[in-house]
């Protein structure tokens, strides 16, 4: 696995800034970052989860934690000035499929104005070199495409949510190329990626399947799945957020990668619903009982991205298969709710993922 061991010395000092830092993903490469030495801000609304790996790992001690919403502009602009990163992590967002159903307005307004203040912010801070903006695989136009979404496919969405992000895209391509070349305005060295279905310990999101599970297996909840055979690309948290890391070195150091990158699993990881939970009946000793359940809205049949790209270009590819995956997954909550450290325990997961390829 050439290219894919991550050199620690280029994080040391880097002064970044994580919007959404307080959610599933952003807390996963929160601590990560924070445990390459980066200086980092974090930017975001409370956690609106029960529990959250944001306060279960106490990250808040480590880091430079803002708490605010991404639609205030002045807000937002005063933290860029008052810390001025270098790199810039976008992740805050409206995220939940059935949510946008629910809150439209709420979902563009967070999805997509607070999309271009990150950029307007991230322009207008001298410091600020490399922005990573992320979005999803979901953006793409719905044509259940077996072999694979690429990054120059037409963009759409049938739901809010997913064309919110779809219009997040535009608005980055819009920021990207407009200040190209220019030398009255700053560049902005930008990238979009776009990742699967990505699961890990840590996540309590209503609405998301394996969140659920961990509710039915560790807490008794009754599970009702909508959609046995929908197929997504499942995979660990790490492995996009290790292709976003890449991106980010990659735009911070002048190599000319500013384009959309989808960061999804192998073939092997992109598995049906009821495929994913036989895999777990087979392979641990959790037991899932489930009912099913009508869909109330419509949802994506089937949907798989094509990540050669970012495997040619960015040097990325998954390390871990499905089977691999759903064991880290499973030991992450076997070990918080038995009591264990929890912190620790994540850490560890983070370093294993580092060993591979050394």
């Amino acid at each position: 696995m050439e290219g894919m061991v991550i050199e620690m010395s280029f994080w040391n000092n880097k002064k970044v800034l994580i919007t959404g830092h307080t959610g599933f993903k952003g807390s996963w490469l929160t601590l990560w970052l924070n445990k390459l030495g980066a200086d980092v801000t974090g930017f975001s609304l409370e956690n609106n989860t029960d529990e959250s790996l944001f306060e279960c790992t106490n990250i808040e001690n480590d880091i430079n934690s803002n708490i605010g919403d991404i639609r205030d502009f002045e807000s937002l602009n005063k933290v860029f000035q008052e810390t001025e990163p270098e790199i810039v992590f976008h992740l805050a967002a409206q995220s939940l499929v059935i949510e946008g159903y629910k809150s439209p307005l709420w979902t563009y307004e967070t999805n997509v104005i607070g999309t271009a203040n990150i950029l307007e912010c991230s322009r207008q801070t001298q410091n600020t070199t490399a922005v990573v903006n992320v979005t999803s695989d979901k953006c793409y136009e719905n044509l259940e495409l077996k072999d694979g979404y690429k990054e120059d496919d037409r963009l759409g969405g049938f739901d809010p949510y997913s064309n919110s992000k779809a219009c997040a895209e535009l608005v980055a391509s819009c920021y990207q190329n407009l200040y190209k070349d220019n030398t009255q305005h700053k560049e902005i060295k930008l990238t979009s990626v776009r990742a699967g279905n990505v699961i890990g310990g840590g996540d309590w999101s209503k609405d998301r399947l394996i969140p659920d599970i961990v509710r039915h297996v560790y807490k008794g909840n009754d599970l009702s799945i909508r959609n046995l055979g929908a197929v997504r690309p499942w995979q660990h948290v790490i492995e996009p957020l290790f292709g976003y890391m890449t991106c980010a070195k990659k735009l911070f150091l002048g190599d000319k990668i500013d384009q959309a990158y989808n960061f999804g699993p192998n073939r092997d990881g992109t598995s049906s619903v009821l495929d994913l939970i036989e895999i777990i009946n087979n392979t641990s000793d959790k037991n899932i009982i489930f009912e099913k359940d009508r869909a109330i809205f419509h949802e994506t049949n089937y949907l798989h991205l094509n990540n050669l790209l970012a495997k040619e270009n960015i040097g990325w590819e998954p390390k871990w298969n499905i089977q691999e995956t759903l064991s880290k997954v499973l030991s992450w909550y076997d070990v918080y709710y038995s009591g264990g450290n929890i912190k620790d325990f994540t850490i560890k997961q983070i370093e294993q993922y580092e060993e591979i390829g050394e």
